[in-house]
């Protein structure tokens, strides 16, 4: 997988040691991630729907245990990503299949832009002054090549399928 910048040793160190602080309570921060997210796009609120039922209020989807899962998964691949750093592309397959699942329920790729904004923000809410513009930068690289490999997922299905 080729983010068309490469990450550095440095960046790759960079994103280890504070996803090594962050992922020890995946649930917590995907809130903050995920709670970041609504604030910057309420449209977004009707893609999650379980058993066909529509949340009246983020606050309702953030609380409820499917929404929970889902944080749960999200930060799983967080998870694969940071830990197949040096080998990016061993994911490309899987995330392909994670592009068009997200396709198939509605999802915009433009969406993963504010994806990006909500993890960035996440990350410095949890990390503090710990989260230094080379940090950003890094995890801003690694996002840029997930994005791009779950991307492809769109272009195997026309828009609106």
């Amino acid at each position: 997988m080729d983010s068309g910048m490469p990450l550095s040793g440095v960046q790759r160190a960079l994103i280890r040691e504070s996803w090594q602080r962050v992922s020890g309570s995946p649930v917590q921060h995907g809130l903050v991630l995920f709670t970041r997210l609504f604030d910057l796009d309420p449209d977004l609120l009707p893609l999650f729907q379980y058993n066909c039922k529509q949340f009246a209020s983020p606050q309702e989807c953030l609380s409820a245990p499917e929404f929970l899962d889902h944080i749960k998964k999200v930060m799983l691949v967080i998870d694969a990503a940071v830990s197949h750093l040096e080998n990016l592309s061993s994911l490309e397959e899987y995330l392909y299949n994670l592009g068009k699942k997200h396709q198939a329920v509605g999802v915009k790729v433009e969406s993963f832009s504010t994806v990006g904004e909500s993890l960035l923000y996440m990350l410095e809410k949890c990390l503090g002054t710990a989260f230094s513009p080379d940090m950003q930068e890094a995890w801003s690289r690694l996002y840029g090549a997930v994005v791009k490999a779950m991307r492809r997922g769109w272009d195997t299905l026309p828009e609106g399928v």
